[in-house]
């Protein structure tokens, strides 16, 4: 499976996570994660793929410039339409090129630091960071909104899926 791929699959898994989802549900500040909702985490997900997008043309990528979009975290229809765009974008990936990220950890300094990158890597790094708040949606959506099932492999990353087959094999 190719980088395309596999956001492919996660952003269908995403969509068919927000077509369970009701508008309540979705914007439901859960106890487990502090007051956050499901859509705060599905819309910091998309900001991070559409900061990628938006960075190749500069070659420039900083994360910190994500929008922090209400409407995206709080309108399911809109964060919809995000994640067939975004899908539609990831498709057009192929191409590797150069790029810079840009990052500042200091909590008081503004000066941020460039290192080197492509874009190939900063997708793999938004695959991992998609995974992530994935499962920490499904901590949410346990909470918030128990009836819906969701995949075994939903937020699971792809090693642990396979290190969890390779002990189902060797235990048989």
């Amino acid at each position: 499976m190719n980088l395309t791929d596999t956001c492919t699959d996660l952003f269908n898994q995403l969509h068919e996570l927000l077509d369970q989802l009701n508008d309540l549900e979705f914007n439901t500040p859960s106890v487990a994660l502090r007051g956050a909702t499901i859509g705060q985490h599905l819309r910091h997900t998309l900001e991070f793929f559409m900061v990628l997008e938006n960075s190749v043309e500069s070659g420039v990528v900083n994360y910190d410039n994500r929008q922090h979009s209400m409407v995206l975290e709080t309108n399911r229809e809109l964060a919809g339409q995000a994640i067939e765009r975004i899908t539609a974008v990831c498709q057009n990936w192929f191409t590797n090129r150069p790029l810079w990220l840009e990052v500042n950890y200091a909590q008081m300094d503004d000066r941020a630091v460039k290192v080197e990158t492509n874009l190939q890597r900063e997708l793999i790094y938004n695959i991992e960071h998609a995974v992530h708040h994935m499962a920490i949606m499904r901590v949410a959506i346990q909470e918030v909104a128990p009836h819906i099932e969701l995949p075994a492999t939903f937020g699971v990353a792809a090693s642990t899926i396979r290190h969890r087959a390779k002990l189902i094999q060797t235990s048989n």
